[in-house]
């Protein structure tokens, strides 16, 4: 390939997007792909969350310097934005911009990658090869080359079951029209779903407890809605964060709120619950959990299930990749963001030297490259991106160097490990909390915990 170095990016996130922004800094001609009709699809899905985090911790560096050439008006750096209030304030204006705005290709689905000319197991002349990405879109399939992939696709579409194993719960997939994943905006758009509902709720992080705050809101203005909230541990205590302790006001008060409400009995809770199958009977659903030593159900009309995500491997099959067998992450990543040692403000900032695979040029980026780890922080995705763009460029001292400075702000990752806590007293995290930020001070000092703890 001649000129200058084709990068193809897949995924129109935040993430995605600063990768584009660097790429062109560097010199290098992107293409994104987005499988949505926006950018920020993902995001938008949860675009009613505010986020614990406030704008200053959201924009990318890079973004910004671009944004600024064009009479962007930053928001606010204290304020805390929603999702959609960041696709409408940032990314939107990002990816209209005339620098970047040629390069994205929305309704653009990958469905597989390879090397042009070659099949997972031919070696010799592979790396010259470049890469061949195949994508869907409205006029059918189509295909294109390029020198390096940034796989920052995110995983907001790949769910994890309700099974307790990791694996759908019996009949979970027979009854998929009355299970929603994520966090649906129960309060908004999908009301009239749950209004006047017995509504059952899998999950222990922020996404749970907001829907289940939500949903007892939503119980005031729609008699009969009853939220039932479905804990796999033991301590519903580890939910509730740190109160008044906890750095990050808006987090502390959700906690604190959700307490007062399930303590009143406005929640119904059932702990210890770990769902083995999913049985429609008429017009209810029956939740069951059963163990060796016991039997249990719950009889509702939904089931929302928040318990996290995990990345959608598939398109990559024909590449040489090697990730960790449980956390589904790069190898070299493992090892820093493991949620069974990493609770919070352990993760410290990493690059390209982390996320390279086997297969030279092509790399993970962002919530992706955390593969099941929910520790993941938007700032290190941004700082995961700029310096893949200086190693494809041939920057090496640009990519190995770090330049994520972290604030002060108390703010922690969390653990996804059953019923782990942060040293913050959180709850673990599922998927709109990524994007919250860091305090890894504690981890630049040598400390174990986290600089949050009062």
């Amino acid at each position: 390939m001649t000129g200058a170095k084709t990068v193809a990016i897949i995924g129109a996130g935040p993430v995605g997007l600063a990768a584009a922004v660097h790429v062109l800094e560097r010199g290098l001609q992107p293409i994104v792909l987005e499988a949505g009709d926006n950018v920020g699809h993902a995001m938008r899905q949860w675009g009613h969350v505010q986020l614990f985090s406030p704008w200053e911790y959201n924009v990318d560096k890079a973004a910004t310097r671009l944004l600024a050439t064009s009479g962007w008006n930053s928001p606010e750096p204290g304020q805390y934005p929603t999702g959609a209030e960041m696709v409408e304030r940032y990314l939107e204006p990002l990816a209209t911009h005339a620098a970047l705005e040629p390069h994205i290709r929305t309704s653009s689905r990958v469905t597989g990658i390879s090397r042009a000319g070659f099949d997972k197991l031919k070696t010799r002349g592979r790396e010259a090869a470049p890469f061949e990405i195949r994508y869907q879109n409205g006029q059918g399939q189509k295909f294109l080359k390029a020198d390096a992939v940034i796989d920052a696709s995110g995983t907001w579409h790949s769910p994890n079951p309700a099974g307790a194993n990791g694996l759908p719960a019996i009949g979970e997939n027979e009854t998929a029209d009355r299970i929603a994943y994520g966090m649906p905006d129960v309060l908004g758009s999908d009301r009239a779903r749950y209004a006047g509902k017995i509504v059952a709720v899998l999950g222990s992080g922020h996404s749970a407890i907001g829907t289940l705050t939500d949903l007892a809101k939503l119980a005031e203005q729609a008699p009969g809605t009853r939220p039932v909230w479905l804990l796999r541990g033991s301590d519903p205590a580890k939910a509730f964060g740190g109160g008044a302790n906890d750095k990050l006001v808006a987090r502390g008060e959700l906690g604190a709120a959700f307490a007062a409400l399930v303590t009143a009995g406005r929640i119904k809770l059932e702990s210890g619950f770990r769902v083995s199958h999913v049985i429609a009977d008429g017009a209810r659903l029956i939740v069951g959990a059963v163990s060796a030593c016991s039997a249990r159900q719950a009889v509702v009309d939904e089931l929302i299930v928040a318990t996290g995500f995990r990345p959608d491997l598939d398109f990559t099959r024909e590449l040489r990749i090697r990730l960790d067998p449980a956390i589904e992450c790069p190898l070299a990543l493992a090892p820093l963001i493991d949620p069974n040692e990493h609770s919070c403000g352990t993760v410290r900032p990493h690059g390209a030297r982390e996320l390279a695979q086997d297969e030279p040029g092509f790399y993970f980026a962002g919530l992706k490259s955390y593969g099941r780890a929910p520790t993941f922080l938007m700032l290190t995705g941004y700082e995961q991106v700029r310096s893949i763009a200086a190693d494809i460029a041939g920057d090496r001292a640009a990519a190995e160097r770090v330049e994520l400075v972290l604030p002060e702000t108390g703010v922690c990752s969390r653990s996804l490990a059953p019923d782990a806590s942060n040293c913050c007293g959180g709850p673990a995290l599922s998927d709109v909390d990524a994007c919250c930020v860091a305090d890894e001070k504690a981890k630049q000092q040598g400390k174990t915990g986290c600089g949050c703890a009062s």
